[in-house]
């Protein structure tokens, strides 16, 4: 466990970390050309540097509740599963499943890294699967993300199911593999039964402009009959009662840290739709896998701008905003758009770090 960093400090620690990472990719990315062996070299080693040194240093936190929210949770779970006890849920059945067996050999420091671990491994692998020796910037997008930090440590479960998901996609050509990732995904979660189906959906229509327009009509809906969607999509409990309860209930822990319509995690969500835009209509990347990730952003995000007034609205946020990092990166690594291409990936990093480091210390 590592108890020689003061728990106030840890997560500035982590953030402030980052921040150096990240502009020393920017100097880097400044004289390096992108397909040089000495920055292939360099990519490499720091994306595993960074993949074990984060499951490392988030999997061996100290158990808080204060500073790592459901932590103390999990870890309370953990310690009555180890001590013989039987399954205590039926919800999200995998999960406590997967708990309890771990609790026969092995202590709730190492289940923790176990966890981080399987959280940060599928968004090495589709990285890898996707982009080859490239991985690095799509892996690195993710990490920088604003909610990894948050459900690395905290929303655990729902990160995992994430995660999962992302796996799932990397057999986007192998159905039967594909299918099973998302079952063991809506198995941890079944939040996630709303990126499953907006992902189907998208085998069958596939048109992003549609998509993008209805993304764009959510707004003025939500503005004016923000009540009416919470209700509805409360009254249908969509895939569980838990998914109800996070429309309907009370303002607690684990929400954001005000509510109404958030004008700034609207511009938030807008990076990966103004990213898609750009590159599907004025370079023209035409992509089918793109498509189909964007085009289920897009369903993800909007049936939150939908609910966003609901005092639980990040759990739904988060099932887009994982996304969010492969969006943007994606069309960089795939084609050459730009002369300094490199460059401007770096730019794009730094820019979009900017608003995880500065949401950190806003809120």
């Amino acid at each position: 466990m590592i108890d020689f960093i003061p728990l106030e400090h840890f997560a500035e620690i982590y953030f402030n970390v980052l921040l150096i990472f990240t502009l020393l990719c920017l100097f880097h990315s400044a004289v390096v050309p992108i397909h040089s062996k000495k920055n292939l070299s360099f990519i490499n080693f720091s994306g595993y540097f960074l993949f074990f040194s984060i499951v490392l240093y988030l999997g061996l936190r100290p158990i808080s509740g204060k500073y790592f929210g459901d932590t103390r949770t999990y870890a309370t779970y953990f310690e009555y599963y180890a001590n013989g006890g039987a399954i205590v849920s039926l919800k999200d059945v995998f999960f406590h499943v997967y708990m309890k067996f771990c609790s026969a050999f092995m202590n709730v420091h190492i289940f923790f890294t176990l966890c981080d671990f399987l959280y940060i491994f599928p968004l090495y692998k589709i990285s890898k699967t996707l982009f080859k020796e490239y991985w690095f910037y799509a892996l690195f997008m993710f990490i920088i993300s604003f909610s990894f930090y948050t459900y690395g440590t905290n929303g655990i479960r729902n990160g995992l199911a994430t995660s999962f998901f992302l796996w799932g996609i990397c057999y986007h050509k192998n159905k039967i593999f594909m299918g099973l990732f998302f079952l063991l995904s809506a198995s941890f979660h079944k939040t996630m039964y709303l990126p499953i189906i907006a992902y189907i959906i998208t085998h069958f229509y596939n048109d992003p402009k549609r998509f993008l327009q209805g993304w764009l009509m959510c707004i003025p809906l939500s503005l004016a009959l923000s009540s009416v969607w919470i209700s509805l999509f409360s009254s249908l409990g969509f895939a569980d009662d838990r998914l109800s309860s996070y429309l309907s209930g009370e303002a607690a822990e684990g929400t954001f840290s005000s509510t109404g319509f958030r004008w700034d995690f609207l511009f938030h969500s807008s990076f990966a739709v103004v990213a898609g835009w750009y590159f599907i209509y004025k370079k023209q990347f035409v992509d089918k896998l793109y498509f189909q990730l964007f085009n289920t952003y897009l369903l993800c995000n909007g049936f939150w701008i939908l609910v966003i007034k609901a005092n639980f609205s990040n759990r739904f946020a988060y099932l887009s905003w994982f996304m969010m990092g492969l969006i943007i990166i994606y069309p960089f690594l795939k084609q050459r758009f730009f002369q300094n291409q490199h460059l401007i990936i770096a730019k794009v990093m730094l820019i979009y770090f900017m608003f995880t480091y500065l949401m950190f210390y806003i809120y």
